[in-house]
């Protein structure tokens, strides 16, 4: 039986980096904006936050399916599929907050992929699940 996640710990090393450089964002802003707490009703800041905000909202939780469809024996290409989309999207989010705060394709883009993952791997998951639950 698989006992390593080695893919799952590369797609969430990216996206370590990826949170780590969204939280630089947000200091560098609180810097500039001079505010310790809070959002000091400056609009980068406030968007810098809530992109950061929700990387962490969602983030966790993909990786958790990720690793436990990888220890279920899932095919390297598969995880690498939705590795990489994954990754993807919340860059793709990243960028089009960083625009605006309404409606952009990048964001949309980065939404639907984001929530595309985690209900594939649920589905995945989940399947898996069944598959044994019948074959005991």
């Amino acid at each position: 039986m698989l006992t390593h996640l080695v893919i799952t710990g590369f797609y969430a090393s990216l996206l370590t980096i990826i949170l780590l450089g969204l939280t630089v964002n947000i200091i560098k802003l609180r810097f500039k904006y001079r505010v310790g707490l809070g959002d000091g009703e400056q609009v980068p800041l406030v968007k810098a936050i809530r992109t950061h905000g929700n990387f962490i909202e969602y983030i966790p939780l993909a990786i958790i399916l990720l690793a436990v469809y990888e220890l279920n024996g899932a095919e390297d290409l598969w995880l690498h599929l939705i590795g990489i989309i994954l990754v993807l999207g919340r860059v793709f989010h990243a960028v089009g907050l960083r625009k605006t705060t309404g409606a952009s394709l990048q964001r949309q883009t980065g939404v639907i992929s984001t929530l595309l993952v985690l209900l594939v791997l649920a589905i995945l998951n989940i399947s898996a699940f069944i598959g044994t639950f019948i074959s005991a």
